[in-house]
């Protein structure tokens, strides 16, 4: 269809001009407030208290949602936003992995707070367009797009009813109707969801960036905890926000020069160590896979094992040789030298609506090719790439998929559900044609897949009251945890990444703390005190970047030589040190490693109030699946008995001889289980919450964060 027809047949809602004003010191200083019950568009400040209290990004999102809910709000309720917020810092072009932007919802698989963030050129170009934060509130009746021009300053609502929704269509159509010509394509960017974000709870957002050299829209995912469901529901089709004239310094810095210095050094660094440390502007991400599966820890068969034989069929080596488009700068923002973004072109669809199309898949990511690969048994590059597009175009999220996925084929294989019940679907591992047709269903909103859209915790409600099967054997194996999906990680042999994935505000998403090499493989951090001091460092550290509109992989994907000489070198000092320069060379503070850490904190206990203020954010919710912490199964611990068998030996102090491996097994789970519980204290009294998991009122004195709302809730538990 003629993007002239599709445009002719919208219907203008709401038109709000505003005031176009330049950025000051990394903040626009005013947020954009959009209700779609009654399209209604006003401009809001942002204030010193906001700044303080919350710094941006994630922060300013997570105020903002506050505000806006009720401890009774779910996710569908009309007063449910989305927020999207850039930080002070995105923007920058002098250092990498700058453009990144957080975005804020209540959740439809946790029922309370999710963040997610994201990279693409939506978070720079609101910024420039004049605000600090979009936040949507409210239902449209039909279909609508938004439309902010940061050039004419102007906001528009608009039906949109002819357009496609998968994300990889509609991300074109909007990009080529909005732009004034060929050229103008890199000004502009869009949010969209697709088909199954509206027949799941596992959607996801895609935030485009115009790749000038493909000639294509390219597509990064906001893709945890079920946005683009939301997103949906709010009968919104698309974002579009385009901005013309960026330059070097459209933050209005207050001391450009520590940013450029910062920046040319890690740019050397980059160019001159990549190649020979994450190769990540070879492959991105994926360059752990054969890494991963060297030390056990690539999930396998839905995280029972952690290797394979067939994992030279999926390593980094084979996607470089045979799909990854290589020595093309694939940075998701200007200035970014890591190039992480990597993608393969003319990459021909074999299934589903697109069959036959040659498309560019953007990925894969690590998570993607652990979790559509290995852990669902397929070895196949291939389906891989299949899968991780469509993840994308549909609009939902790749590790939910990918897990929920390896949990239906382990139930499949066990008998807990069998082809009746799939509707044909023979879901065992491997099959990756199952899996196509499992995600196309999803799309479509019918068959099995509307089941298995629905995610892990509320399949396990299912397959126990319909099926009969064993709730506590589901429990175990349904790699879950405060009903999002895990990662793709293996937690079993390392206490601190199970405390890295259970012991979070959001659920098992490694961007609080990924601890596995520390404590697994280097033997740093052996006491639960050491843990502890991680459990609190590292998710406080990482909360900072979605504050500031960072991205993390410069700060660990790449080593400065430095490091071989550092007191803490898993911390990167000299890459803090970076931050720091950068962050008070844009805003004008003069904060210093302590000080980033606490800005962090506030943020942090206040996100954790606002769960327990959702009836979470409570020790029971922070209970793991036992599969994230040994052996369920009598083939997981015959797989690696000798080390098990070492463990009850030497950590439990049990001759394990003559035992039988029922024993040995309920053993291992009683030593790992009060391991788990003790590591849950330490970490509690490490961060100044009580034994209950609340953060104590004296923590939040110290923090300044001692504000009526947030005792009002917390001495409800104390």
């Amino acid at each position: 269809m003629q993007i002239e027809k599709m445009r002719s047949e919208h219907k203008l809602l709401k038109s709000f001009n505003y005031e176009l004003k330049e950025l000051e010191k990394g903040y626009a200083n005013r947020t954009l407030y959009i209700n779609l019950n009654d399209n209604h568009i006003e401009e809001q400040p942002v204030t010193q208290f906001m700044k303080d209290k919350f710094v941006g990004g994630k922060g300013f999102g997570l105020y903002k949602l506050w505000h806006a809910v009720k401890p009774e709000t779910r996710w569908q309720d009309p007063e449910n936003e989305i927020i999207i917020a850039p930080g002070p810092v995105c923007g920058i072009t002098q250092y990498p992995g700058t453009g990144k932007s957080l975005v804020v919802s209540i959740s439809p698989l946790t029922d309370m707070v999710i963040d997610s963030n994201v990279g693409g050129y939506v978070g720079p170009f609101l910024k420039f367009s004049g605000w600090d934060a979009l936040e949507i509130q409210g239902k449209a009746d039909k279909d609508v797009i938004i439309v902010i021009d940061g050039n004419d300053g102007s906001v528009q609502i608009e039906e949109a009813p002819l357009e496609a929704v998968d994300g990889h269509v509609l991300g074109e159509q909007l990009t080529e109707m909005y732009a004034k010509d060929e050229d103008d394509r890199r000004n502009v960017a869009v949010v969209t969801a697709g088909t199954a974000a509206e027949n799941t709870l596992i959607g996801l957002l895609n935030f485009t960036f115009y790749d000038t050299r493909r000639k294509v829209a390219r597509l990064k995912q906001a893709g945890r905890g079920g946005i683009g469901t939301v997103f949906r529901d709010k009968n919104i089709k698309g974002i579009v926000i385009r901005y013309a004239g960026t330059h070097g310094n459209m933050n209005n810095v207050d001391n450009i020069s520590p940013i450029n210095k910062a920046g040319i050094k890690i740019h050397k660094q980059i160019d001159k160590l990549d190649d020979v440390q994450c190769r990540m502007r070879q492959i991105g991400t994926a360059n752990i896979v054969e890494v991963m599966d060297a030390y056990d820890l690539l999930p396998t068969h839905n995280y029972q094992y952690g290797s394979h034989k067939d994992t030279i069929n999926i390593d980094s080596h084979t996607f470089v040789r045979d799909y990854i488009t290589q020595n093309t700068p694939d940075g998701c923002w200007y200035g970014c030298s890591l190039s992480c973004a990597k993608a393969a072109d003319h990459f021909e669809l074999e299934s589903g609506p697109y069959k036959g199309d040659k498309v560019v898949v953007d990925g894969p990511e690590y998570e993607t090719a652990a979790g559509c690969g290995s852990n669902i048994g397929v070895f196949d590059p291939r389906g891989i790439l299949e899968l991780n597009f469509y993840c994308d175009t549909y609009g939902i999220d790749t590790i939910s998929f990918g897990t929920l996925t390896a949990f239906v084929m382990e139930c499949y294989e066990r008998g807990i559900i069998n082809k009746e019940i799939t509707g044909g679907l023979e879901l065992n591992f491997g099959n990756k044609w199952a899996a196509y047709e499992l995600i196309h269903q999803m799309s479509r909103g019918e068959g099995f897949g509307k089941i298995a859209g629905l995610g892990i915790r509320k399949m396990k409600d299912i397959f126990e009251k319909e099926y009969g099967a064993d709730r506590a054997f589901l429990d175990d194996i349904g790699m879950e945890q405060k009903g999002l999906e895990y990662s793709e990680y293996m937690s079993k042999e390392s206490l601190a990444q199970q405390g890295g994935y259970g012991l979070t505000n959001k659920g098992p998403q490694h961007d609080e703390a990924w601890l596995i090499f520390m404590d697994m493989v280097n033997n740093q951090i052996p006491t639960f005190e050491d843990k502890a001091e991680a459990l609190h460092y590292f998710p406080m550290f990482r909360t900072w970047f979605g504050l500031c509109g960072f991205c993390k992989l410069p700060w660990n994907d790449t080593t400065p030589e430095s490091n071989a000489t550092a007191d803490e070198p898993a911390k990167m000092p000299e890459h803090v040190q970076n931050y720091v320069d950068i962050f008070n060379g844009v805003t004008g503070l003069s904060i210093d490693k302590h000080e980033l850490i606490k800005q962090s904190e506030r943020v942090y206990n206040f996100q954790r109030i606002f769960n327990i203020r959702m009836g979470k954010g409570l020790r029971k919710h922070d209970a793991t699946p036992y599969r994230s912490m040994g052996p369920v199964t009598k083939e997981e611990y015959l797989s690696r008995e000798e080390r098990y068998d070492g463990q009850l030996k030497d950590l439990v102090g049990l001759d394990p001889t003559g035992l039988s491996v029922e024993d040995k097994m309920a053993k291992t789970r009683e030593y790992r289980e009060s391991q788990y519980e003790k590591l849950t204290d330490a970490v509690y009294l490490r961060r100044g919450w009580t034994p209950n998991g609340v953060p104590k009122v004296e923590k939040l004195e110290e923090l300044g964060m001692d504000l009526p709302e947030l005792l009002e809730v917390v001495k409800k538990h104390l």
